[in-house]
């Protein structure tokens, strides 16, 4: 009887043992994952820098956390947000004769000059260095694709100036055919469209008279056919394939997109 007395005060002691181990080991496990976690919350503490940027009217300095961002990424983001917001290239207008002439007379050296102003622009969108987000990412593969489209088309509508034919089944011309067979056919085909074209303009002008009586006038021109190629090449051909060009929006989505990249901003604007 004393044995199994004995025998069972040892199994509750050595049981109390154990535990108090347990407990012990437990201890030390939630104080080891509490320093992990101390740990991690140090290392994701905002490290706050600042960046500044100039928009229309305003002077503004950013804070952001230099742990998500850096400041050549910002830079790099901004640039692609204001200051590609507009035209990427430009050659010259053609809205009449004196203009034409020079177009024709100047097209080696436009075209040259757009090649080059092309490659430029081109190898400074690919070298920008923006946020790693997918929007951003989006943003500068589309920027891009617009500068690649918006060259092809400032460049056909400047050889069209001289020759004309080579809107014929131009992948450019989808949608705007009837512009391209125009400046391609006979004197009547071409007035008649040139005479359409001008009554539709003259519905969106606020003096609808000067513009049909600016063609009338120029109908009864020696040099009527140059002048219905103008027309025709710039108001008519071009803004058409215009429209039909993807372009980036740079739109209020995108002004809240940037804008989130801070923690706040001070900005010092001038009256509008």
């Amino acid at each position: 009887m004393r044995t199994l007395i004995l025998l069972f005060s040892l199994i509750i002691i050595l049981s109390c043992k154990k535990e108090t181990q347990s407990q012990e080991k437990n201890s030390k496990d939630s104080l080891a994952v509490s320093e992990i976690a101390k740990d991690s919350i140090k290392n994701e503490e905002v490290k706050q820098e600042t960046f500044s940027f100039v928009t229309e009217l305003c002077d503004n300095k950013g804070y952001f956390d230099a742990n998500k961002y850096s400041k050549e990424e910002l830079e790099g983001t901004y640039k692609l947000w204001f200051t590609m917001s507009g035209t990427l290239l430009d050659t010259p207008s053609v809205f009449n004769l004196k203009d034409l002439q020079e177009v024709r007379t100047e097209k080696d050296k436009i075209l040259a000059k757009l090649d080059k102003d092309f490659s430029e622009k081109k190898r400074m969108i690919e070298s920008l260095n923006v946020v790693k987000d997918t929007y951003w990412q989006n943003v500068k593969a589309q920027k891009l694709q617009e500068l690649n489209d918006e060259y092809e088309f400032r460049k056909t509508q400047i050889q069209a100036f001289t020759d004309p034919s080579i809107l014929l089944n131009h992948k450019l011309s989808k949608g705007c055919e009837n512009f391209a067979k125009a400046l391609n056919s006979d004197e009547s085909q071409m007035f008649a469209e040139w005479r359409k074209l001008r009554e539709a303009m003259s519905k969106k002008n606020g003096n609808p008279e000067r513009i049909m009586n600016e063609f009338e006038e120029h109908l009864n021109s020696p040099d009527k056919r140059d002048y219905a190629i103008a027309d025709l090449l710039t108001f008519g051909w071009g803004n058409c394939v215009n429209a039909h060009l993807r372009k980036v929006e740079h739109d209020e989505e995108m002004y809240n997109r940037f804008n989130s990249l801070f923690i706040k901003i001070d900005s010092e604007c001038d009256e509008p």
